[in-house]
């Protein structure tokens, strides 16, 4: 009895709770305008959890070639060691992309939905977009892949960083050390030169074809062109 009172408070004559919100208008603006700024609270702080590891791996890579760039007794398999652990802020960044990327859609499905409608009237628009953000709200699920959250921070960031450790790499087993094959210079411990080499070589050919796949995205672009 007591939950069916309830549920009638909740219900009333005219449905659920949602479909009395949905057409009122004053009730359902108040209600879009509190969620729009939660979730640009939540965009905003996936945000700076992205930026903060990005500092930490340039800050990783600017210690890394200042060390191995200070002497001439130094290890040049230390800029791969800058080049593993860069590699590793970028897996981690990349599956924080994906975290980020849902509060980015949901702010982005209320600007084109009701925004974008607002302020130009008339304008083609999504009219389903309540439904879908309706689904999305009962249903959560990661939609943007790992290897597309990948790709689009190697391009934003990574590539260039990771690029930077693997020219100084090859400067410091060749011009840096001049007079004495890159072979032996090269050399990891019992590793041969030419199997470093080989698959620091391979690494950075993976890299750049991970950023090349899927360049352009609907959904790792924020910008058009």
């Amino acid at each position: 009895m007591v939950k069916a009172e309830r549920e009638g408070t909740i219900r009333g004559d005219g449905g659920s709770i949602g479909s009395r919100l949905g057409s009122d208008l004053s009730a359902f603006t108040d209600v879009v305008t509190d969620f729009y700024r939660g979730e640009i609270d939540r965009a905003t702080t996936w945000r700076a959890r992205l930026d903060q590891t990005t500092n930490w791996a340039v800050v990783v890579v600017a210690a890394v070639l200042t060390w191995a760039f200070s002497g001439g007794n130094r290890p040049h398999y230390v800029i791969l060691i800058g080049l593993v652990t860069g590699t590793a802020f970028l897996l981690m960044e990349a599956n924080r992309y994906r975290e980020y990327d849902v509060w980015r859609d949901r702010v982005r499905t209320v600007q084109t939905g009701l925004m974008a409608e607002t302020f130009a009237a008339g304008e083609k628009t999504d009219e389903n977009w309540r439904e879908q953000l309706g689904t999305e709200l009962r249903n959560p699920t990661l939609r943007l892949s790992y290897w597309e959250a990948m790709s689009h921070r190697l391009r934003r960031s990574y590539l260039a960083l990771l690029s930077v450790l693997v020219i100084a790499w090859i400067a410091r087993v060749t011009v840096y050390v001049p007079g004495v094959s890159w072979r032996q210079t090269a050399r990891v411990n019992f590793v041969p030169g030419e199997v470093v080499a080989g698959v620091v070589g391979l690494f950075y050919a993976f890299l750049v074809a991970v950023t090349v796949w899927s360049a352009r995205g609907e959904r790792t672009e924020e910008f058009q062109t």
